[in-house]
């Protein structure tokens, strides 16, 4: 392959991940660039926050591809004074595009919920809720741990293999519950309790989760304990399955691929736990 351009990086991947499966209400594909700009570097975030725009200008990436969209809802001006107007005229000013893959990633066969299976070593996994009659792809997913373990267990053995962050890992329900089946959302999934209870699963774990729809869920006879995990981590395991798609997409010859080292999880301290 020659010069590689951001179309090059955009056409490897939305054929991965297609936008047409995307939710309607999303906002997919190049928010910022021009598909004709030379890249000979990529940086991979889950937010396009300005410290990550800022290590994009350090690191020397011309791309940064990102999970959740820049630019979701509408907006009316880019200016100066307000948030996504800072980063838009950033990103241009660098000369940095912006590409998003999201709900297209979370539906995929090995998308961000595959990704989250995968990290918690689950196996004989399912999508939680099937895309149309695809039964491999879908939101969400149903696995097996290899071994049971407490929920207690769980908690701990899924702070391991997600990212750090100040709010950690919580538990709603019985700690010494047996956990055999695990069904998992990447992201804000309280969407989906129903799902989750009706698929037979010990534990559901998530992002997201609000008081009020957890009190009720639990009410449920045989309801499944309940684990809420930074909504950034959870979907920060994908980034990885991100770089292998552009490296088998792009070749040998194509740009260096490079995963961000910002946390962007918007919490910073917790205290008081008990």
């Amino acid at each position: 392959m020659g010069t590689v351009t951001v179309g090059d990086v955009v056409d490897v991947v939305e054929r991965h991940y297609p936008p047409a499966t995307a939710e309607p209400w999303d906002a997919v594909g190049l928010a910022v660039g021009e598909r004709s700009a030379p890249v000979d570097r990529v940086l991979l975030t889950v937010d396009v926050v300005p410290e990550v725009l800022t290590e994009a200008r350090e690191r020397g990436a011309q791309l940064v591809v990102a999970h959740h969209p820049l630019l979701l809802r509408g907006l009316t001006s880019v200016v100066a004074e307000e948030p996504k107007g800072r980063l838009v005229l950033a990103a241009a000013r660098d000369r940095v595009a912006v590409l998003t893959a999201h709900t297209n990633a979370d539906v995929a066969v090995d998308g961000v919920s595959q990704a989250l299976a995968d990290a918690l070593g689950l196996v004989g996994c399912r999508p939680l809720v099937p895309h149309g009659d695809d039964p491999v792809t879908g939101t969400g997913r149903v696995g097996r741990l290899p071994e049971p373990m407490t929920a207690a267990e769980l908690v701990e053995h899924v702070a391991a293999r997600v990212p750090a962050t100040a709010t950690g890992v919580r538990l709603a329900g019985d700690p010494a519950r047996r956990i055999s089946t695990v069904a998992l959302v990447g992201g804000a999934g309280d969407g989906y309790l129903d799902a989750a209870r009706a698929s037979g699963a010990d534990a559901y774990l998530t992002s997201d989760l609000r008081h009020h729809p957890v009190s009720e869920f639990l009410q449920h006879e045989g309801a499944p304990v309940l684990l809420d995990v930074a909504h950034a981590a959870a979907e920060a395991t994908w980034l990885p399955v991100l770089a292998r798609v552009l490296a088998d997409g792009l070749g040998p010859d194509g740009p260096e691929v490079l995963l961000s080292d910002v946390r962007t999880d918007p919490w910073t301290l917790r205290s008081g736990a008990r």
